[in-house]
């Protein structure tokens, strides 16, 4: 069984910075493409990020690019979203996701394996 646990998110100031993880379990890790994306309140699911599985390809949003950054270890089984000069506007619940797929992808439906959430909360 898969599962995905979503970590550190919180309230911060805008211009602060969060690292977000995801500790992943019950598929070979490092095979799998995983992404991370975001939903504010009464919107849809958006596409932040996403890493392939050897960590050698990332996609970006361009509304994150230049502040964010996947990044992965899988000899942790975990990955990360390092996000810096934080705006309100980034302000939502924060998901990561895993693929069957070893490329990654910003199409929600290429990933078959939701983590639950972590509130990310940036005041101005």
């Amino acid at each position: 069984q898969v599962q995905l646990v979503e970590s550190g998110g919180g309230l911060v100031q805008a211009g602060d910075s969060l690292r977000l993880s995801c500790a992943a379990s019950g598929r070979t890790f490092w095979m799998f493409a995983m992404g991370w994306f975001r939903q504010a309140p009464g919107k849809g699911r958006e596409f932040v990020a996403a890493i392939s599985g050897s960590g050698s390809t990332t996609y970006y949003a361009d509304s994150v690019k230049g502040r964010f950054t996947i990044s992965r270890d899988n000899a942790k089984n975990t990955l990360y979203l390092q996000m810096n000069s934080l705006k309100p506007e980034d302000t939502a619940v924060y998901f990561c996701a895993t693929s069957p797929q070893p490329t990654p992808s910003a199409a929600t439906g290429y990933y078959d394996y939701w983590g639950q959430g972590t509130q990310v909360t940036v005041s101005s």
